[in-house]
């Protein structure tokens, strides 16, 4: 089981944070820091890949309606906002893993593991990499990588604004076919624990993975020698949180 840095990042702007996971990919490259999953939430921002273009998606009347932005990370229009949990693996993926397909496998598979947890069955479809409920999309995936370090990520929508993402074409699929998992009827789990960013505290096994970025997120992005944040006992953050975090520093 190798290192694995998770960073608390609460609500940042996406902006802020694609800076930030460009300089933490350099410090990753040069094994400046540990690997390192971002968990963030972003105001609301829809994302526009090299397949946006292909699929037309630019043109799509319903995009006047948002703020938008390029990247260039694999797929095509990806919605951000309240009520999606973003998660962003800066990792260093080993010669055995090197493989685009392998690695997304493996992000599906830490996003249903952690819906499992939850009482939630999730599983993939042929039609878009991500993962799937009820023959609805409700976690989205797009990666881009340099020297096999990964940047961008994964969302798992948990409670979006009732019809901001259901009324775009994300990734060139159907509207209303991308979804979260509240519009499907799943909002708590078989605690009865409402899915949501509500503060709840983290198993002790965990804490010594977590930074909390109380700040600006560029300036969580220092190597170690320059004095890396501390983890504390008193981090908590949501359910999904949680599982997604647990799995990941169990099987990466």
């Amino acid at each position: 089981m190798r290192p694995l840095r998770i960073l608390l990042a609460g609500i940042e702007p996406h902006t802020a944070v694609d800076e930030a996971m460009r300089i933490m990919q350099q410090q990753r490259i040069k094994d400046e820091i540990p690997d390192t999953l971002i968990l963030v939430q972003h105001p609301e921002v829809v994302t526009l890949g090299p397949k946006a273009k292909r699929d037309g998606a630019l043109e799509d009347p319903a995009l006047d309606d948002y703020s938008t932005t390029i990247v260039d990370r694999g797929g095509g229009m990806t919605y951000h906002g309240p009520g999606q949990l973003v998660g962003y693996p800066i990792i260093k993926w080993q010669q055995d893993e090197q493989s685009v397909r392998s690695i997304i496998n493996r992000i599906e598979d830490w996003v249903m593991a952690a819906l499992a947890d939850c009482g939630i069955e999730g599983y993939r479809d042929e039609r878009m990499m991500g993962v799937w409920l009820e023959d609805r999309k409700i976690c989205s995936i797009g990666l881009a990588f340099k020297h096999w370090v990964s940047r961008h990520g994964l969302a798992i929508n948990y409670n979006t604004n009732e019809g901001r993402i259901e009324a775009l074409t994300c990734c060139g699929l159907d509207a209303g076919t991308t979804t979260s998992l509240a519009a499907v009827g799943h909002t708590h789990d078989l605690e009865g624990r409402l899915l949501d960013r509500s503060r709840r505290p983290l198993p002790r096994s965990l804490l010594p993975l977590l930074v909390t970025a109380r700040r600006s997120l560029i300036s969580r992005t220092k190597s170690p020698r320059d004095g890396a944040p501390r983890s504390s006992s008193t981090i908590s953050a949501g359910i999904l949180i949680i599982s997604l975090s647990l799995y990941l520093a169990n099987h990466l």
